[in-house]
């Protein structure tokens, strides 16, 4: 019987491929952020209270960069 290892780890040690896909799975995440704040800063003030959020916690949120969580 024959015993076969893969040398694959999620943080990226062993696979070549994984560390291009982080950096573009990081790149489609901070477009989406963008994407969202720029949405969320247009809401009326009806919509926010559809959603539960205030102006000013929107306004917060919409004034983060893109690379902030």
């Amino acid at each position: 019987m024959t015993t076969m290892t893969l040398n694959y780890s999620p943080t990226g040690n062993g696979y070549p491929g994984t560390a291009l896909a982080r950096a573009i799975a990081l790149g489609c995440l901070w477009l989406q952020r963008a994407r969202q704040r720029r949405q969320l800063s247009q809401l009326a003030d009806w919509q926010l209270d559809d959603i539960g959020i205030s102006r000013n916690a929107a306004q917060t949120e919409a004034a983060k960069t893109f690379w902030q969580e």
